[in-house]
């Protein structure tokens, strides 16, 4: 059972604020995600597969780094366009954000802001296009809130490099084309951390699906590893340098999911919403119920807030002030409220709740890995923290 699409849910009447073309970007996505989304996603999620078969569409639509230059076959959005997109994305699945996110915002990005004008001509053009998939390889099996303990090493060799390692819990793995992976060089100080560009077919180069997932099953997540894998000399992100250069691409990452979360929020509650007025109870519809309201009210509440934050971030990010705090703040919030508005719904469902007919223990389950990754919630309120007293906690 979907839930009766009207317009979106805005309570404050921030639709107002945004521009015409910020609309039309939020509705073209809107409208794809009901087509072509909705209809498939419970069937894909329940096989534990991703719905490659509309990958070219999503590219189509300009959802792969969309902030990124025209001249490299990007869109050139803004920031809060791009916001309004992984909304939409995430009303649909968190796993189709997930895809889009790490194709923008942890390969695109990343190749766009350190690597050469060469890497981005080669790489941004096809990824943008869908004609080529990327991943991001940062978290290690035991590395994952604290990547400065990283143990994946690339050392040179004559005038290219020799990677070894591993790294875990990566989405896009086993599909991509190019992994952007992160590695400590043989220089031997923090600056040594360094970006590659490991292509899919490299001696040495593996990469297999993780199994068992209870979340984000509408997604690959893969394990990659590295045995003597000789880069060439061009394979290295010349501008990158430091931990802070992978940190800063998990800042793009988490501005967008601070948006996506409330697409999943709002799924849920449309559903949830709708279910009140026509399933009876006790001879009256459940949205007669005073708990009821109440609950409705209560994510309401928190829906509105958090629109109201990603869009005032979403301003503070095109003006070029946002700060790596304000974006942790965001995801922090954000994903908490959806994760419980997800619950609140799938419980005001009743038995209900349980089927794949009904999003909200989809979402809820999906939520739990948005929960944790990029910065798990507990790592966030160190971020707001150390930014508060000025002490380090980690």
């Amino acid at each position: 059972m979907q839930a009766t699409r009207t317009k979106p849910l805005d309570f404050y009447n921030i639709d107002e604020f945004f521009t015409p073309e910020q609309r039309q970007i939020r509705d073209t996505v809107r409208e794809f995600v009901d087509e072509r989304v909705l209809p498939i996603i419970d069937d894909a999620w329940m096989e534990g597969r991703f719905p490659s078969e509309i990958v070219a569409e999503l590219a189509a639509l300009g959802v792969f780094g969309p902030t990124l230059p025209e001249e490299y076959g990007c869109a050139g959005l803004d920031n809060i366009a791009y916001g309004l997109i992984m909304q939409e994305l995430e009303r649909g699945d968190s796993g189709l954000r997930s895809f889009a996110s790490v194709q923008g915002s942890l390969v695109m990005y990343p190749i766009y802001s350190f690597g050469s004008e060469e890497q981005r001509r080669r790489w941004l053009p096809a990824l943008a296009s869908g004609e080529k998939f990327g991943c991001f390889g940062l978290t290690e099996p035991d590395y994952g809130s604290n990547p400065a303990g990283m143990l994946t090493r690339a050392r040179r060799k004559g005038d290219g490099w020799v990677l070894n390692g591993s790294k875990m819990w990566i989405t896009n793995g086993s599909r991509a084309d190019v992994a952007v992976v992160w590695a400590k060089t043989d220089d031997g100080d923090e600056s040594s951390v360094r970006g590659f560009l490991v292509e899919r077919g490299m001696r040495g180069f593996t990469a297999r699906d993780q199994k068992g997932k209870h979340s984000l099953r509408a997604s690959d997540t893969s394990e990659l590893a590295f045995t003597d894998v000789e880069l060439p000399a061009d394979a290295i992100l010349p501008k990158s340098g430091g931990l802070k250069s992978p940190l800063m691409c998990l800042t793009q990452a988490r501005y967008g999911i601070a948006w996506g979360a409330l697409g999943a929020a709002i799924a849920c509650f449309e559903q949830a919403l709708e279910y009140s007025k026509t399933r009876e109870v006790f001879g009256a519809p459940l949205g007669a119920k005073q708990i009821q309201q109440e609950r409705l009210a209560e994510m309401l509440t928190e829906i509105t807030k958090g629109q109201l934050l990603a869009y005032h971030l979403g301003r503070l990010k095109d003006a070029g002030v946002a700060t790596p705090q304000q974006v942790s703040l965001a995801k922090r919030n954000n994903v908490d409220i959806a994760c419980d508005v997800a619950r609140k719904c799938r419980r005001m469902l009743g038995a209900n709740g349980i089927l794949a007919e009904y999003n909200p223990m989809r979402h809820m389950a999906n939520l739990e890995s948005v929960y944790t990754y990029e910065g798990t919630h507990d790592v966030h309120a160190l971020i707001l923290g150390q930014a508060l007293t000025g002490f380090n906690a980690f």
